[in-house]
C-alpha cells in the first residue's frame, strides 16, 4: 500500500483545496426541537463507534474523540486510501467506509452537525482526478445526497475541503430518541489524462496523527414534557 511521506506533511503547513468544487449541504429541518440554538451541553458527551464497514475503514482502523468543550467531535482514519496508475489494481481507484455512531448526550438536549472538515493528502499527477464524497443521516430516516469534492493534478500536497449546512435546513436527532449518526464517505482515484504509469493517490488516513476528520455540532434543547 501507498503512504503518504510524514516529512511532505510536516514540511507543508497550509492546507491547499486545487481545483476544488463543492457542494453545499441541503437538508430538511426535523421536528422536535426547540427553536432557538442553545450553547452547547455542560455535560459529558460520548460518541462510540457502533459499526464500521467499507474497503477503506476496516474494523479499528477508524477511532473517535469528543473535544472537550462538547463543540465538535474527530475521525482519524489510518488506512483510508484510493490510488490510480503504476500497475495498481483497478479496486484500488475506489475506497469507502460506512461509519455507525452512538452519539450520547445529556439529558434535554438533542444535536445537529452544521458543518464538516475532511483533510487528507494528495498525490496526483498532470491529468489524474481525486474525489471525496461524504453523505450523512440518522438511523431510520432518509440518506443525504452526495456532496461531493473533485480535486484535479497535478496536486502534491495537504488538502481541506468542508461541507456546510445552513442553519434553516440542519437535521436534528429527535428528541427523546437513541439514534445512531450514520457517516458515508467514499474516496476516488482516478488516472484521468495522465501518464498511466505513474501511481496517483488520495488518503484521508493519518500517519502521523495530524490528519482528521473534524465534525462539528450544532445544539438545541429539547421542549419539556408536560
Amino acid at each position: 500500500m501507498i503512504k503518504s511521506p510524514r516529512t511532505t506533511r510536516k514540511a507543508r503547513a497550509a492546507l491547499t483545496a486545487a481545483a476544488v468544487t463543492g457542494c453545499l449541504v441541503t437538508l430538511s429541518p426535523s421536528a422536535g426541537a426547540a427553536a432557538t440554538a442553545a450553547a452547547a451541553p455542560p455535560g459529558r458527551v460520548a460518541v462510540d463507534v457502533a459499526s464500521v464497514n467499507g474497503s477503506g475503514c476496516r474494523p479499528g482502523s477508524a477511532t473517535v474523540a469528543v473535544a472537550p468543550d462538547n463543540s465538535a467531535f474527530t475521525v482519524t482514519y489510518s488506512e483510508y486510501l484510493a490510488s490510480a496508475g503504476g500497475g495498481v489494481a483497478a479496486t484500488e481507484g475506489r475506497k469507502n467506509c460506512l461509519l455507525s455512531l452512538l452519539v450520547h448526550v445529556p439529558q434535554g438536549y438533542t444535536y445537529a452537525v452544521s458543518h464538516v472538515d475532511y483533510r487528507g493528502y494528495g498525490k496526483l499527477e498532470p491529468g489524474a482526478i481525486g474525489t471525496q464524497k461524504a453523505s450523512y443521516y440518522f438511523q431510520g430516516m432518509s440518506q443525504t445526497a452526495n456532496r461531493s469534492h473533485q480535486f484535479h493534478g497535478a496536486l502534491d500536497d495537504n488538502w481541506q475541503v468542508t461541507d456546510t449546512t445552513g442553519i434553516e435546513a440542519l437535521v436534528f436527532a429527535p428528541c427523546g430518541e437513541q439514534r445512531n449518526f450514520n457517516i458515508n464517505t467514499e474516496l476516488r482515484a482516478e488516472v484521468g489524462t495522465s501518464d498511466n504509469s505513474k501511481t496517483s493517490y488520495m488518503t484521508v488516513d493519518s500517519t502521523d496523527g495530524s490528519i482528521n476528520s473534524v465534525y462539528h455540532f450544532s445544539w438545541k434543547q429539547c421542549p419539556v414534557r408536560r
